[in-house]
């Protein structure tokens, strides 16, 4: 599935019961865990039905123990495994990601490197749910992704302002996205954002 399928599908409440979430850009694999954070549960029912680790406290069986739970007055129970790259031997969630509990929707955010594919343990995700790689766009793609970012907030960016950005803040989508929220809160909507208006508020400058 691609980022906006994946997106796409959360928004219209259609789950899948995991998703490992890998590779080299950490943009997608946090606009993901945050969209499953902050909306599959009311925030009455985070307290007992959602819970957050990290790759480097905890361990598969651990995780098992924990997507194996029931949820408490809710459809579902949340798991998100940040950091999961962190993981000894991740590979050993697998009996749990053959027979997923359907209740539970397990998130393992593994940043910064990607899972082999060929093996046995993705090929069982991928068969029961998400199975999502992560990748860095290329510098020459930037700026289409910049004006992509910008018209979904309904803007619109000229094209010399738009290279500006991208000449200026490289590939890093996470350094890019933060820019631009700071960037659009000052810009009255219907307003086309030009180098001006960039260089007055988040001090780059074409010169």
């Amino acid at each position: 599935m691609t980022f906006d399928q994946i997106i796409g599908d959360i928004k219209r409440k259609i789950y899948h019961p995991v998703y490992l979430l890998h590779g080299e850009e950490p943009y997608f694999i946090d606009a993901i865990t945050g969209l499953i954070e902050e909306s599959v549960l009311k925030d009455a029912e985070k307290e007992f039905n959602q819970s957050v680790v990290y790759g480097r406290e905890t361990d598969p069986g651990a995780i098992i123990d924990m997507a194996r739970r029931f949820p408490m007055m809710a459809n579902y129970q949340v798991v998100i495994v940040r950091e999961a790259q962190d993981i000894e031997k991740i590979e050993n969630l697998q009996p749990y990601i053959e027979k997923p509990q359907p209740s539970t929707i397990l998130v393992i955010a593994h940043k910064y490197r990607k899972i082999d594919q060929r093996k046995s343990f993705a090929k069982s995700v991928d068969k029961a749910g998400v199975l999502f790689e992560s990748s860095r766009i290329y510098e020459n793609k930037v700026p289409a992704w910049i004006n992509e970012q910008i018209a979904a907030r309904g803007h619109s960016i000229k094209p010399d302002a738009c290279q500006l950005l991208a000449d200026h803040l490289g590939n890093d989508l996470g350094r890019i996205s933060n820019e631009l929220e700071k960037l659009l809160i000052n810009v009255p909507s219907g307003n086309a954002i030009d180098s001006e208006i960039i260089e007055r508020n988040i001090g780059i400058s074409k010169d």
